[in-house]
């Protein structure tokens, strides 16, 4: 309490640089029973003291004996324990009796209806009993218990988004403590903040995180999850809510298993076994989602995101398409919750609307909700980010079938396949992506419209995907890293696309959070695998540390903040841009960070060398690091330093003033003067 009234002076319930307190506290030591005093100085110390404060009042402890070591922590061994020992556990959730009452809430609901809500696959009768006697024995829970349809179609899916609900996913049977048979649900991890279900594309940047840290039980359950998924529902799903079931999202199952499966200590045979049940799941996924239609697209012979939903998506804000259908209300004189209502109900018929909301919904299914890449078209694009990932499952099972099974692979009909097939579905896809998506003068890989035949010209840093998957030649490769890499280098990493593609940002044209400036967790994982594929492992050591310093110097400034995005520009995660930040918005501790940031943080560091790490430790700015000029656009904002950071920035200095000296273009007039520490108080600019 004393800390926050001296401290916390915008009352966020965070210490940060933001903060104006005197930004230094005075605390007993242990040994002289608290008649001598120590000294904890400035916003790092004071918001880690802040946190061990608020973790041990939530053990119900009443005091503390903290060693100093653990106030001075080098911040890159805090920020890696805390998502190994907290994060992962603050993220993880059960669809059974003991979790229900954590995931059923969904802050993205927006309809009058918030009753907790399950929906179960039809035919799954065990299950179905499990969880309606889990409602009789907990009415607390005001659970209602429903189940699904043997057929779902985008009709039966529109006419339940009144009554939103969870989807169950695995679950195994267990002998409770009074010898009864009963049901334990597998345990997955969500992203964090309103997204408190299990989603598609994330899981698999979170099962690379998990995998580091050595957590196989929880990754091996989420592929168990996706099975369930594909098996009940069709598909893998963008998130496992009943707004969902017509939605994908990047399919990564095959890589995602492999992961598993190389690192499982059990015999040889249940491995195998365990395995076969995955590839089986990936094979049926990739058959009947995305080489059928409408997201097989059988002109170019690629495949595009194009889900079969109805009307208008139900998960997003209420007002988030007023400004779409207020033309079309004012046409017939009606306010938009009327013409809306009309819409949804079929008693008004709009088919640019239509076609507006099924671009919106593939938009999406994407993953990259949302981009001017995108805008009004993505259902009409064959991307490269999601062919990549196709030629990536073609290879991937061709070689699991070859390599693990001896070329005989039996699907559960007892169809026996082989490698052979996959192998050529592999290269005649790589020749259509080099066909169709592929552009040699600009040497970068771009969408193609199949509406309009031609590339999108969009620069997207999915373009580096295909180094992921292996599609690139060596050439290509080459020509991406030493032509196309720099377009999206920016101090903090790498930006989701180029500011020329984006266009102008005006009141009526605002920024989209999948653009420049924006970075993210999963470009970045995908670009460093794809460069280390091709031997430009110093590419990627260099992106690596820049993204990793973006995510240290917030966890450092800002109370140990870890959120779902950055503008890797300007360094920063206080974001004004659609949907806000996520991950940002918590009291005293962070106890979440944010699911494929914090793999991000675990898969990077892997990246850095010993001296890269100390290097991160101690904060050092990329372009200090790298021997660059310091410029203004990234000159160190000393007016919000605290005295805390005083030996850091001192060792900062001291490095831009070598640097300094040793570079041959010092009068540069965009060279900023290296600020001066006079003494041992403050930082005197």
């Amino acid at each position: 309490r004393l800390l926050l009234e001296q401290e916390d002076t915008d009352g966020d319930c965070q210490i940060t640089i933001h903060d104006s307190g005197p930004k230094t506290i005075s605390l007993g030591t242990a040994d002289s029973d608290g008649h001598r005093k120590f000294e904890i100085r400035g916003t790092y110390q004071l918001s880690n003291l802040l946190q061990e404060l608020a973790l041990a009042a939530s053990h119900g402890r009443k005091h503390v004996v903290l060693d100093e070591a653990r106030l001075n922590e080098n911040p890159v061994d805090r920020l890696s324990r805390m998502i190994r020992n907290l994060f992962w556990d603050g993220l993880t959730r059960r669809i059974d009796a003991e979790g229900l009452e954590a995931i059923c809430a969904d802050p993205k609901n927006r309809t009058a209806d918030h009753s907790p809500r399950i929906y179960i696959p039809y035919g799954e009768d065990e299950v179905f009993a499990y969880y309606k006697w889990v409602s009789e024995t907990r009415p607390h829970l005001k659970l209602e218990v429903e189940m699904l349809p043997k057929d779902i179609t985008p009709e039966y899916v529109k006419s339940i988004n009144d009554r939103p609900g969870i989807l169950s996913l695995a679950m195994r049977k267990q002998i409770d403590d009074q010898g009864n048979v009963t049901f334990k649900g597998v345990p997955f991890i969500v992203p964090g903040g309103r997204f408190n279900e299990m989603y598609g594309w994330d899981s698999y940047f979170e099962i690379l995180g998990l995998a580091v840290d050595t957590r196989i039980d929880m990754a091996k359950g989420m592929v168990d999850n996706f099975v369930y998924e594909i098996t009940h529902y069709g598909k893998i799903l963008n998130a496992n809510r009943s707004y969902y079931l017509t939605r994908s999202q990047p399919p990564f199952l095959t890589d995602m298993a492999m992961k598993v499966y190389e690192r499982l200590t059990e015999d040889d045979q249940s491995k195998k076994d365990w395995l076969k049940t995955a590839i089986r799941a990936a094979i049926k996924e990739y058959h009947t989602v995305w080489m059928s239609e409408p997201r097989y697209d059988p002109g170019t012979g690629l495949s595009r995101f194009h889900p079969t939903g109805l009307g208008i998506p139900p998960e997003t804000e209420a007002s988030h398409f007023d400004h779409v259908i207020l033309p079309y209300a004012k046409r017939l004189g009606l306010t938009i919750k009327e013409y809306a209502a009309k819409y949804q109900a079929l008693e008004i018929q709009e088919p640019e609307l239509d076609s507006y909301f099924l671009h919106d919904r593939a938009v999406r299914e994407s993953g990259h909700d949302t981009t001017y890449r995108f805008d009004k078209r993505c259902a009409n694009l064959v991307t490269i980010d999601l062919n990549s990932l196709l030629y990536k499952y073609e290879v991937d099972i061709g070689e699991i079938i070859l390599r693990i099974y001896n070329n005989q692979f039996d699907l559960e009909d007892g169809t026996i396949e082989t490698s052979e097939p996959w192998f050529e579905r592999a290269l005649v896809r790589k020749e259509r992506i080099n066909k169709y998506l592929w552009n040699e003068e600009n040497s970068l890989y771009y969408d193609y419209d199949i509406s309009q035949q031609k590339q999108s010209i969009y620069e997207s840093v999915t373009a580096f995907w295909a180094l992921w998957a292996g599609c690139a030649s060596p050439e290509q490769a080459e020509k991406l890293v030493k032509v196309s890499l720099p377009k999206f280098e920016v101090l903090g990493g790498l930006v989701s696309g180029t500011e020329e593609s984006r266009g102008p940002i005006t009141l009526d044209r605002p920024n989209r959070q999948w653009d420049y400036p924006f970075g993210w967790a999963p470009h970045q994982i995908m670009t460093w695998r794809g460069l280390e594929n091709y031997g430009y492992m110093t590419d990627a050591r260099r992106l690596a540390y820049r993204w990793l310093f973006t995510i240290t110097k917030s966890f450092v400034d800002f109370n140990g903040v870890v959120p779902e995005k950055y503008d890797v520009v300007t360094l920063s995660h206080l974001l004004k841009v659609e949907y806000g930040n996520v991950g940002v918005d918590f009291k005293f501790v962070p106890r979440e960070g944010f699911g494929w940031m914090n793999a991000s943080y675990q898969v990077g560091l892997s990246y850095l060398t010993s001296h890269m790490r100390r290097a991160l430790g101690a904060c050092t700015r990329p372009e200090v690091f790298f021997k660059h000029k310091v410029t203004k656009d990234a000159a160190v904002p000393l007016e919000n330093t605290s005295v805390s950071d005083h030996q850091r920035l001192k060792a900062l200095v001291l490095e831009i003033d070598q640097n300094l000296a040793s570079s041959s273009s010092v009068s540069d007039s965009n060279t900023v003067d290296a600020t001066v520490i006079k003494d041992d108080t403050l930082p005197v600019k």
